[in-house]
């Protein structure tokens, strides 16, 4: 009987090797060390710049840092890796170089990876993997839903790297017949974070927990991670690393490794945070810098020791920043501990943060970085940026944003007419997946200089979000036009949609300040021509608060009896030829008469 259950038992362990093995030999492999272009993001240097592929400091700076500062380094905090894909799993296989887990920090989250999917909404969805730690380390990603219900393209998927553990070989596989497509770095200057072992991410539960990652999906924004434990001193070799980044923001929060026990003095902690701002202000004089108190310990209320240490530095980092104010320094900004607030719960060990702790800490910071970054959201989803692929059958959203940048950037232009595929697909450049209305535009936009700057299935939020990431920056335009709000319909209240123009309209006006603003109201559409009226009606209430013009071109579109008049469209949304030939007519006594540079 032994004999034989001892049979079954090893019958069962060889058929689920087997599966295994055929399991993986199923799969298609990509390692993104070994991709043409740069696609591990979280990285201020790449390519030959470093002595490894998953590297955080550049190769010179093992001369210059002290060795722990450069040990460290190679842990792979705060990178990300992005790619797309139509699957139901993914397997993730790497090896790393140090010891799995620490005392008071899980595997997960010294050594693992996670995962999250993006819909087409532009949410972010968290993917459950079953991990298996070994000398290689896997993850397994099963069940997941290829598509969502508006196309059959896949999804971007966004994988964080351990925040403790050096990646040494990584390799992400998806079914044979998969289409698996690598996504470069975004282009966005990012959010540079010099700071401590909570920057790091201790103690996460996993990558994804850590503030930093929280912060970059929240802003939907590249961050670097030079967080270094125990060994964020704001010492002069790495802050002179930090201000060879070209940053959107510096985050200096380095105070929790400059206490008393550290043993640097007073006078030199006082020092490090004026020459850092300064050397920083020295290179990037217009780039904001925001520095950062000691979040203090969960024990502090009952430990009075414990709480003098964060206290004495927290007041060294008022005296500094009180100074450099009164030298001048402009774009100069204090997160507080007050502001930060983490409750007695936020933390493992009294000193490093639970997923709880890195949540408070990612809420503080965002509600910090928003308004020095002119990027505030309101209580509305057509209030909070957003991006969105839903119509990825016939076009790719972000490639469109990146080709837009690119042209206004080599031509700037003098109007531009931010829109949904109602302008998309009128004409202009760059050109849609079709083009509906090229004569028309081509007559009247064309020699005014209009830029289109339509996406196809956007919304209010989506607008927004591509008003918040340099659409309307770098040049002067003498006019905005804008035309959005019918995808809302379906989604959205009257009021928050008018709640979502109200605010869009403030957010392009503090980009251009001198341009006047063009709304037009939301073109009638197939069963909806009561629900259109009335929302047109309460837009027009607040273009007088808002000092902006506003056209209804609604009764060219309809017959006597309030219908649209389908002679004028292509499906009873988007007009075909003669419907935007009477929309260039409507529109063009509003437009800046000027003629395009040529």
């Amino acid at each position: 009987m032994k004999k034989k259950l001892a049979f079954c038992v090893l019958l069962i362990c060889v058929e689920s090797l087997v599966a295994v093995a055929q399991t993986t030999a199923d799969y298609v492999w990509w390692n993104p060390a070994k991709t043409d272009f740069p696609v591990i993001e979280g990285q201020a240097w790449t390519g030959k710049d470093l002595q490894n592929p998953y590297d955080r400091l550049p190769a010179q700076a093992e001369k210059r840092v002290r060795k722990e500062v450069w040990n460290l380094s190679h842990n792979s905090a705060g990178l990300m890796i992005r790619f797309r894909a139509g699957t139901d799993q993914i397997v993730v296989r790497y090896i790393v170089s140090g010891k799995q887990a620490l005392p008071h920090m899980p595997a997960t989250g010294v050594s693992g990876v996670d995962l999250y999917a993006g819909n087409s909404n532009g949410d972010w969805l968290w993917c459950a993997g079953k991990y298996a730690f070994g000398d290689t380390i896997q993850y397994r990603f099963a069940s997941l839903e290829p598509n969502d219900t508006y196309h059959q393209k896949g999804r971007e998927f966004r994988l964080f790297l351990p925040l403790y553990n050096s990646v040494q070989w990584l390799e992400i596989g998806v079914p044979n017949g998969t289409v698996l497509t690598p996504m470069p770095v975004r282009p966005d200057k990012p959010i540079v974070v010099y700071g401590t072992s909570i920057a790091q991410g201790a103690c996460a539960s996993r990558p994804g927990m850590a503030w930093t990652s929280i912060l970059g999906r929240k802003l939907d924004r590249p961050l670097i991670n030079l967080g270094f434990s125990g060994n964020g001193r704001l010492e002069k070799e790495v802050i002179d690393l930090v201000a060879q980044v070209d940053a959107k923001l510096y985050v200096l929060d380095c105070l929790p490794n400059l206490i008393a026990t550290v043993g640097i003095k007073p006078d030199e902690i006082k020092t490090r945070i004026l020459e850092s701002v300064k050397t920083l202000r020295q290179k990037w004089p217009d780039r904001p810098i925001l520095l950062v108190e000691h979040a203090g310990y969960s024990d502090g209320g009952i430990s009075s020791v414990r709480q003098q240490l964060y206290s004495e530095v927290n007041i060294l980092m008022r005296q500094a920043f009180a100074q450099l104010k009164g030298d001048g320094i402009n774009g100069l900004y204090l997160l507080p501990k007050s502001q930060i607030n983490l409750d007695s719960d936020a933390m493992v060990d009294g000193t490093h943060p639970t997923d709880l702790g890195m949540q408070q800490y990612a809420d503080a910071y965002e509600r910090t970085i928003r308004p020095i970054l002119n990027e505030p959201t309101g209580q509305f989803s057509t209030m909070k940026p957003r991006t969105q692929f839903r119509d990825a059958r016939i076009y790719d959203w972000e490639t469109r944003h990146l080709d837009v940048l690119a042209k206004m950037k080599a031509k700037p232009p003098q109007i531009i007419f931010m829109g949904n595929s109602i302008t998309h697909f009128w004409g202009g450049e760059p050109k849609g997946p079709r083009v509906q209305g090229e004569d028309s535009w081509n007559a009247v936009m064309e020699p005014l200089g209009v830029q289109n700057l339509g996406c196809g299935w956007d919304r209010i939020e989506n607008v927004l979000w591509r008003v918040y990431h340099g659409e309307l920056d770098g040049y002067t335009a003498k006019q905005v036009v804008l035309m959005i709000g019918t995808n809302n319909i379906f989604a959205n209240s009257e009021a928050e949609i008018v709640a979502g123009l109200k605010f869009l309209v403030q957010a392009i006006k503090a980009r251009q300040p001198t341009a006047d603003i063009l709304l037009i109201g939301i073109l009638p559409r197939r069963d909806e021509e009561k629900r259109v009226t009335s929302l047109n009606e309460a837009i027009t209430q607040i273009t007088g608060e808002l000092n902006i013009t506003f056209v209804q071109p609604v009764t060219i579109f309809v017959k006597p009896d309030g219908k649209v008049d389908e002679s004028l469209f292509t499906d009873g949304l988007h007009p075909n030829a003669e419907g935007y030939r009477r929309l260039a007519t409507t529109l063009k006594p509003y437009l800046k008469t000027s003629q395009k540079v040529r």
